[in-house]
Formats: structure tokens, sequence, C-alpha cells
């Protein structure tokens, strides 16, 4: 078991008209004047936007708006948040919507103070000595963002996606009003649930096996958010069920189901290539490399994997072929995409195979251009990587 530090300091505000407090919560942070950031016209469309500005306005919070975040969001209007802080004099930052729109506030909370491109924290060049305060009104359970330490950017100059983790950043605060979520797309629902469970996944597959506690942990979160997702898909508007998804993407990737276990993250290294360069949405990329990664690094801890196909995927354990019942929860989990419309190759996923130049442009920027490694279950090299994108292509 290894030693561990937890931290997860936001204050999660939640439930039925939860954003009623919005205004109550920014002053209990120091806010005094913000910057409400947000996506596209769902959130103007909805009403949310309107009521939030309303709610600020009645709470005496002078604010300013900045929306046109886009899944994998990006630098160049992270760089124009910046800008419009700097000149408006904002203090606080509200990001109302999904992971995107909360790192894209993250970026923009580290750049305000900063003298330098804020690009450099996610190039490793820099690190952040303080930044302006984020939080949330979440409207995507997806990416864990309203409690995690991470921020992920996509730079147009050379589709490069990347991730900076800084505890700096995690929300202050955190309103989830799972009523919120029952206009989700059944797409947009699938992606966001595979999404928070590989964020469980990538700690889950460990050589670590001595934690019982976080294991345990992992496996009921994972099976909870494995039958919510059906529910919603049948139901929409599914309360109890919604719920349940809001507040499991929060906890699978606030740290807790990672203490004391050396954690993974290749698979989510490698999405980052495919949905920088095909601009994919982020958990359908997880969902087409996962099984691949899973097949070719399963031998480092087979107990692991048999654990898993028995624990979380139902799969009868054959103690004669530990192998076997291994290779059986994988395909569980193709089927168990498959059956929420997920891919499972990447193929499926931007409708044609990859080319070996794709590939390739891949695994250099995966690699740094052959200066890093990726994963933790196994380390994975430059040709690792184009192995697993080959076994992937479909």
């Amino acid at each position: 078991m290894k030693d561990f530090k937890f931290y997860a300091p936001t204050e999660v505000v939640f439930g039925k008209e939860s954003e009623e407090q919005v205004a109550a919560l920014i002053k209990k942070y120091g806010g005094t004047k913000v910057l409400v950031h947000y996506g596209g016209k769902s959130a103007e469309r909805s009403g949310l936007l309107d009521k939030i500005c309303g709610l600020l306005t009645e709470g005496g919070i002078p604010f300013v708006k900045l929306g046109g975040v886009v899944p994998n969001p990006r630098l160049s209007l992270t760089q124009q948040g910046i800008e419009l802080c700097r000149r408006e004099g904002i203090d606080f930052i509200l990001a109302v919507g999904g992971g995107s729109v909360i790192d894209s506030s993250k970026c923009i909370g580290y750049g305000v103070p900063y003298e330098g491109n804020v690009w450099d924290f996610y190039l490793g060049k820099a690190k952040p000595k303080t930044m302006l305060p984020v939080a949330c009104v979440l409207t995507i359970p997806a990416a864990g963002s309203e409690m995690s330490e991470s921020s992920v950017i996509t730079n147009e100059d050379g589709d490069v996606k990347l991730g900076y983790s800084n505890n700096l950043s995690r929300p202050k605060f955190a309103i989830m009003n799972p009523e919120r979520t029952f206009t989700l797309p059944p797409y947009q629902t699938a992606a966001g649930v595979t999404d928070m469970m590989m964020h469980t996944m990538e700690r889950y597959f460990t050589k670590d096996d001595d934690m019982d506690f976080t294991t345990d942990v992992a496996e009921a979160m994972l099976r909870s958010i494995k039958n919510a997702v059906f529910a919603v898909l049948k139901n929409p508007e599914d309360y109890r069920y919604r719920a349940q998804i809001m507040w499991g993407g929060s906890l699978m990737h606030n740290g807790l189901t990672g203490c004391g276990v050396e954690e993974d993250w290749a698979t989510h290294q490698l999405e980052h290539e495919l949905s920088g360069m095909f601009d994919v949405t982020h958990g359908a990329g997880l969902a087409a490399v996962w099984p691949s990664w899973a097949r070719y690094v399963m031998h480092e801890n087979l107990s692991r994997f048999v654990r898993f196909a028995v624990n979380v995927m139902d799969v009868p354990n054959d103690f004669t072929d530990p192998e076997g019942t291994a290779l059986r929860g994988i395909e569980a989990v193709e089927r168990f995409y498959h059956a929420i419309g997920m891919p499972v190759n990447i193929c499926e996923l931007i409708g044609r195979s990859i080319t070996d130049e794709e590939i390739r442009e891949m695994t250099r920027k995966c690699s740094r251009d052959n200066q890093r490694t990726v994963g933790g279950l196994k380390i994975l090299h430059p040709a690792d990587m184009e192995a697993i994108y080959k076994m992937a292509r479909g």
C-alpha cells in the first residue's frame, strides 16, 4: 500500500434548486466581481444562465459573461478570458456547465495573475503560485472537474491536448442540481458515464493489491454507475438515478478511489491524442481505446482483471482459466459500451480506419517526441503506444 494524501476541499451544495445559493456562496469565498463562463446555446436555452445572472444581480454581485466553450476546450478562448478578467478587474470565476467549461475556467484562473503564457503550465515549464478562485454550477456530470485538481486544454496550434493538475484549481464550491441534467442527450449521458467510470478504472488497475478499502469502494462505485446509466437512458427524468450519476462523477475523480495505490492514466493519455487530432467526445474516445489497452497490459496483474470481471462486470469466475475470465471481463465491458451507444474501437469512433501515418503522429505526440512514457500498471514506451493504437484501429 502506498502512502497518500487525500485533499478534497470543495464545498458541495447538492439537490433541487441548489443554484439559488450561488450569490451567497460567491460572497462566502470572497468574490466581488465575477466572470460567468459558459459554453454554447444550451445554457441559454435552458434558462439556467439567465437565472444565475439574475441571482447575481439580486445579490449585488457585478459580473461579465464569456461564452463559447466547446468540447475539448480551446486555449485561444482562455486567452481571451484572461485578458477580459484583467481588463474588468475580475476576482472570481463561475463556470456554468460541464467539465470543458470548468477546465477552461481553471486555465483562465491560472493565467490572470501570471505574467507569461498560461500554456507554460500545461507544458510543465512553470508552476502557478496563485490563481483566481473558481467555482461551478455543474450541468454535465462526466469529467469530475468540479472536485478535481485537473484541467485539460487543447491548443489549436498543432492540435495538442494537454492536462495540468494543481490543487490550487480545486473549485471553491460546486452546485449540483440533478434536475439540470434531465435534458442531456443520450450520447452525452453515456459518454459522461464512460468518462467517470474510467477515472476510477485508471486508478483501479494497479499492481497494488493490498488497499482493500479503496478497491471495495471503487468496485461499488463502478457497479452503481453502470446500473444507473441504463435507468436514465430509459427515463431521462429519473431524479434518483440522475443523482447517483451526478454524485458518482464527482467522487470518482476527487482522488478517493486512488488512495493508497499507484495510478495508471495511460488510457487517458492515449485518448488525448485521439480527441486532439479528431476532436471527438472524450468519453467515447476512452471507450474506443480501453479494450485494446486492457488486452495489451492485463498480464501485468492478471488477478486484478479477474477481480474486475467478477466483481464489476458479473462474469462467472472460472478458477481453472484466469486468463479466460479476464478476457471475458474485457468483452463484457465492450458489450456494456455498445449497449449504451459507445464505440469499442477507433473505426467505430470516427467512422473510418486510421492510417499508419496518423498512428505515428499520435504516438509522437503522446510520447512528446519519444521523450516520455505513460502508464503505471505497465510503463508504455512509444512502441507500446503504437501497438495499442494499431490494436484499437478496428
